[in-house]
């Protein structure tokens, strides 16, 4: 049921959240992110360089913007320099958090 659920999503959402994908992950990778375009997620991962906790934390209310730590998915340090931001958004809300996150760097 799952699978056929799946192959019955409309063409027309799927080239949208790939262009939203597009949209933030070339954004972020203009704006000197290291960025892992994801291929069936609605999250861009994300490298910050530093510790993503502290990162995601402070974020908020240095630019507005709010992004999920990947370390709260591993049980070692592994990711804890990663970071993940979610694309499921209207592109306008997109573009303004780049910009946002353009004054970060």
């Amino acid at each position: 049921a799952i699978a056929t659920a799946l192959h019955s999503i409309p063409d027309g959402i799927a080239a949208q959240l790939e262009l939203q994908r597009d949209l933030l992950c070339d954004g972020l990778t203009e704006l000197g992110f290291d960025v892992v375009r994801p291929q069936a997620t609605y999250f861009a991962t994300v490298d910050v360089a530093r510790d993503g906790v502290d990162f995601c934390r402070e974020l908020p209310e240095r630019a507005g913007v709010v992004a999920i730590p990947s370390s709260v998915f591993y049980d070692s340090d592994a990711g804890d320099h990663l970071v993940r931001f979610a694309f499921c958004k209207r592109p306008e809300v997109l573009h303004q958090a780049l910009t946002r996150l353009k004054e970060l760097r």
